[in-house]
C-alpha cells in the first residue's frame, strides 16, 4: 500500500504503543524515534540478524502479518525482531513509502527489503537471513 502525507497522519482504532511480547525475548516494539535510534545503535555494535517490520495500526494488510511476524520470532531465535508503527516514529521511518515493509539486517547494515505482506514469503526471507 503507498502512503502519501494523508495517510501517515490518519491513526488506526489499535493502539500501536502496546508493546509486542513472545517467549524468546527477541521481539521488541519501537516506541518512538528516540527508541528506534537505539535499537539502530544496538544492531550496529551487537551484529545480530534482525528484521525490522514497518506497519501501521490503520493499515488492514499490516495487522493481518502482525500476528504472524510474532509467531515467527518464536520460530527464529537467533534472530531480531522489531516492530515499528510508522506513526510513533514519524521522523526515522519517513522514508518507507510502503506499508509493510521489512527490512533485513546482516552485521549492522540493511541486507535486504521486502514490501507487503505474505506469511510463506516472510517465512522464506527469515529462514535466509538467519
Amino acid at each position: 500500500m503507498e502512503l502519501d502525507k494523508g495517510d501517515r497522519a490518519k491513526k488506526g482504532t489499535e493502539e500501536s504503543s502496546n508493546l509486542l511480547r513472545n517467549s524468546k525475548g527477541n521481539l521488541i516494539t519501537a516506541a518512538s524515534d528516540d527508541n528506534l535510534n537505539e535499537i539502530f545503535r544496538q544492531l550496529k555494535t551487537s551484529k545480530t540478524p534482525a528484521v525490522i517490520n514497518y506497519g501501521a495500526a490503520w493499515c488492514r494488510v499490516c495487522s493481518q502479518i502482525l500476528p504472524v511476524f510474532c509467531q515467527l520470532s518464536n520460530k527464529f531465535p537467533k534472530l531480531s525482531f522489531v516492530y515499528a508503527d510508522i506513526d510513533e516514529c514519524p521522523e526515522t521511518t519517513q522514508h518507507i513509502r510502503y506499508t509493510p515493509t521489512f527490512h533485513f539486517y546482516r552485521d549492522g547494515e540493511r541486507v535486504d527489503e521486502m514490501f507487503g505482506a505474505g506469511e510463506e514469503r516472510l517465512h522464506d526471507r527469515l529462514w535466509l537471513h538467519s
